[in-house]
């Protein structure tokens, strides 16, 4: 490539920029940070700090050596690019500026064959030297145009790129070396250049999609490593090729469309990506439609835009209850869709049709029957089948019912069943066969969103709705209930009271009459006939009784029918009883205290009449005429209608109980008397009224009822110390008898005992009747010491006291003591019914005694039947052996 060449005519020294318009060929694609142009800054001194700037500092920037950069990455339009790069003096704050333009170089049409063997210098630009002229000519910087590559190459390797060279290797002996990502940073050794005749060289293939272009700095100096030349920016673009297939970004695509839409209806985007420079037909991507299943009602139903990937609907004619879902195979092609030199990917878009509401729901049959037995309620009577072709369990599917007509009372209700989406039509208000035998309903259904616009269908669907009430046996009814009767008390028992009477409902069942019981009576006054209902007494009616409340008296009465099943209803009657004066006033209270004295010795007392008014107060209060000494010593005054006070006459009245009658009156007509007895209780009182007195504690302390409650009590705590006493007594005899009978630790029969040493057995007869010996004989070293003992030993502690049987003195032979004892055993009434270890008294010293089986009982054996033993359980089973099983 042959490199653009600027040249500017020899001027005098002069510090700025050597012209005022520089212009620079470069490529036409510009990435950010790549090295565009070198600008030259003339210092005459040579000692001026310079700092350079760019008018357009978002697409350009310049180092401190004078190179331009690119700050982004961006395409030259077809015309000259131009800014303006400034220097300026950090000290002096002189400034200096150049006029930049930048034309892109022509389109790469690819070497020829011959320009490939011919392999391009690049010469090092030549530089003033400080020990130059300053009149001398100085030549300005190189601009390199890119060198294009293509990927992929196939060599051979290494291939020879570009020979670098300087004008000053004919004087002096140079080396050539590249620096840069590629060649010595990472990825190092792509590129290398030969140091002695500066050929650069490609040493393998090259990968766009990895790297797109490199950036390389030639270098030149001497033998010592001493620069001669400025480096070169050297850019090493990577030309594409069609090397990688369309990708998509999903092998499966999911897409919607409502059902019925209109040919033009969006409905997805596919996007497929290729690796490949999208700004060439490698990288440009075109998609069609390979296939369409099903192929029904048209094999077009969609098209796809074939540069953006959308998927629209090209014809009319989709329904979700014909065909639910379509599958499309896409295919995307580069090289703008070339079949012959593209390169192809495929994916699979699945469009599912959703629901709309183009069908309304449609009743099965158009009249429905059920029945319902009267007087239920929240019972299902009938059920109303609807289809819906649309997709169940939506909005579009769900279907709403509702009643037109025969319902005016709204008995009826219908709901939906969310499973089936039948329609429940349910009885909510009880329905009476007496009055309605039949109803016809007319019934609409819908669903809950509205048809789609343009369907042709009406919007509900009505049928027809029969129900038949049935018949049952209904309770009779009492008329009217409750029943009021106002009654003056003391009607006599065998008094027709009323006729409470109920009625059948059942107008239309073949049934006999109704019976009527009692069902509820507290007092027990009233008995109702059971044919023909009529209430009479069965005691007196009185008003004061405690079931009576507020003077009301309720009873309750149940009438059954005979129908199938039987039933039966209540009703009840309420009795209103007037007063009549029936009740004679008392006094209240019964008891009184009152001092000795003549003041103060008033006592209020109340007249109490069960009765009301007007057969109760104002009261009268008198007192009797006999005996005399009653209005001799007491005076009553009446103080209002129901109160009155009873007061001495005389100035003193000694000490006691008086038992003072009142004669009371009440207002009745006729009027009621009683002579009511107050009993009084005289005493001695101190300044305040008090009784001082114990007559008094004791007459007014405790009445008669208090006494006999202490009285019980003393009796109880009597009874209960008695009896345990003789528990006491009972269990201390228990405790005796038991004492005759053997430990059960010390129990050696039917016991397994273990000894230091066996003996013979049942053979071994041979007995030491030394330990029959008393204790005073033992000598002391045959003692054991303390705390050695056989393991059967009875160990040592306080022994129980047991009852004492009378021994021998001190015999010298202690068998004739043991027959003693075993005779006494035999002839005890108390003892036990089998051989116990009896305790005996001090046995004596010394014992001239034989084996003790010389010794027999007080009868003779061969007189005694012992099969008895066996009855006696487990412990006598050895002896039932040995005396009980025969002549063996």
């Amino acid at each position: 490539q042959a490199p653009i060449k600027a040249t500017c005519e020899d001027l005098s020294c002069k510090t700025g920029f050597p012209e005022d318009v520089h212009s620079a060929v470069v490529s036409r694609s510009v990435h950010g940070g790549q090295p565009l142009l070198n600008v030259r800054f003339r210092s005459c001194d040579g000692n001026k700090k310079i700092h350079f700037g760019s008018s357009e500092p978002e697409d350009f920037r310049v180092g401190e050596d004078g190179v331009v950069y690119a700050e982004r990455s961006f395409q030259l339009s077809a015309e000259p690019t131009e800014f303006v790069v400034s220097a300026q003096d950090k000290e002096t704050q002189e400034e200096w500026q150049m006029r930049v333009k930048l034309t892109p170089e022509p389109a790469f049409t690819g070497p020829s064959e011959q320009d490939q063997k011919k392999i391009e210098d690049i010469v090092f630009p030549w530089q003033q030297h400080k020990h130059s002229s300053p009149l001398k000519r100085q030549k300005r910087d190189w601009v390199i145009p890119p060198i294009n590559l293509p990927e992929n190459s196939r060599g051979p390797f290494p291939q020879e790129l570009v020979r670098i060279r300087s004008d000053r290797d004919k004087s002096l002996s140079l080396r050539y070396s590249v620096t840069g990502p590629g060649a010595d940073q990472p990825p190092t050794g792509i590129f290398i250049i030969n140091p002695i005749s500066g050929q650069l060289s490609v040493t393998k293939p090259l990968d766009r999609e990895q790297i797109a272009s490199f950036h390389l700095r030639a270098h030149a100096v001497d033998v010592n490593g001493n620069q001669v030349e400025n480096p070169i920016d050297i850019v090493i673009n990577v030309i594409d090729m069609n090397d990688n297939r369309p990708e998509f970004l999903h092998q499966v695509w999911n897409g919607t469309v409502p059902e019925g839409s209109k040919p033009g209806t969006y409905v997805m985007t596919v996007t497929a990506i290729d690796a490949d420079d999208p700004n060439t037909q490698n990288g440009m991507l075109r998609y069609r439609i390979l296939s369409q299943a099903p192929s029904s009602p048209s094999p077009n139903m969609f098209t796809i835009n074939n540069e953006t990937g959308d998927i629209i609907t090209v014809a009319a004619g989709l329904d979700r209850e014909k065909v639910q879902q379509y599958t499309l195979i896409i295919q995307a092609t580069d090289m703008e869709g070339n079949p012959t030199y593209g390169l192809s990917n495929t994916a699979t878009a699945v469009i599912t049709v959703t629901d709309v509401n183009d069908n309304p729901p449609e009743f099965t049959a158009m009249t429905f029957y059920g029945e319902v037995p009267e007087n239920r309620v929240d019972v299902i009577v009938a059920n109303l089948t609807v289809t819906d072709k649309d997709q169940p369990h939506t909005p579009a599917w769900n279907a709403l019912y509702r009643m037109t007509g025969g319902d005016p009372t709204g008995r009826f209700t219908i709901l939906t069943d969310p499973n089936s989406n039948d329609g429940l039509v349910t009885v909510v208000k009880p329905i009476d066969f007496e009055t309605n035998r039949m109803f016809v309903l007319t019934v609409a259904a819908e669903n809950q969103v509205p048809l789609a616009k343009g369907i042709q269908h009406p919007p509900q669907s009505t049928a027809t709705v029969s129900i038949t009430v049935i018949d049952v046996n209904e309770s009779p009814y009492f008329v009217p209930n409750p029943k009021l009767v106002r009654q003056e008390e003391g009607l006599h028992a065998g008094s027709v009271l009323t006729t409470f009477t109920a009625q059948d409902p059942d107008r239309y069942m073949q049934q006999t009459s109704l019976r009527y019981s009692k069902l509820s009576d507290p007092a027990n006054w009233l008995k109702i006939d059971p044919v023909n209902g009529q209430i009479t007494t069965t005691a007196v009616l009185d008003r004061e009784s405690i079931y009576v409340q507020n003077n009301m008296y309720n009873a309750t009465f149940l009438a059954s029918d005979n129908g199938i099943p039987p039933m039966s209803g209540t009703g009840t009657l309420q009795i209103y009883l007037l007063d009549i004066n029936d009740n004679a006033p008392q006094v209240n209270p019964k008891e009184a205290t009152t001092c000795e004295t003549l003041q103060p010795n008033a006592i209020n007392i109340t007249a109490v009449d069960p009765d009301i008014d007007p057969n109760a107060g104002p009261f009268a209060f008198e007192l009797p005429d006999t005996p005399a000494s009653i209005k001799r010593n007491w005076t009553i005054v009446r103080i209002s209608g129901d109160h009155a006070q009873l007061s001495l006459r005389i100035r003193f009245l000694e000490a006691g109980i008086y038992d003072v009658p009142i004669v009371i009156t009440d207002s009745g007509n006729p009027h009621a008397s009683s002579t009511s007895v107050l009993k009084v209780k005289v005493c001695q009182c101190d300044i305040n009224g008090d009784c001082t007195d114990v007559d008094r504690i004791v007459g007014a302390g405790l009445g008669t009822g208090a006494i006999i409650a202490i009285l019980l009590c003393i009796i109880i705590l009597l009874i209960l110390v008695l009896m345990f006493v003789v528990w006491m007594k009972r269990r201390d005899k228990e405790r005796q008898a038991k004492q005759l009978l053997i430990d059960p630790e010390d129990d050696v029969r039917d016991n397994i005992l273990k000894y230091d040493e066996e003996g013979g057995g049942e053979e071994d007869q041979d007995y030491d009747l030394s330990q029959l010996q008393q204790p005073d004989t033992v000598e002391p070293d045959a003692i054991k010491p303390v705390g050695i003992r056989r393991l059967d030993e009875r160990p040592i502690h306080a022994e129980p006291q047991y009852p004492v049987r009378s021994a021998a003195p001190h015999p010298g032979d202690i068998g004739d003591f043991i027959n003693e004892g075993l005779k006494a055993a035999d002839n005890d009434p108390t003892a036990p019914p089998y051989d116990s270890l009896l305790v005996f008294d001090y046995e004596g010293s010394g014992s001239t005694a034989g084996s003790l089986s010389s010794l027999n009982s007080s009868s003779s054996g061969g007189e005694q039947d012992y099969d008895y033993l066996n009855d006696w359980g487990p412990r006598f089973k050895k002896l039932a052996d040995m005396y009980g099983g025969g002549d063996d």
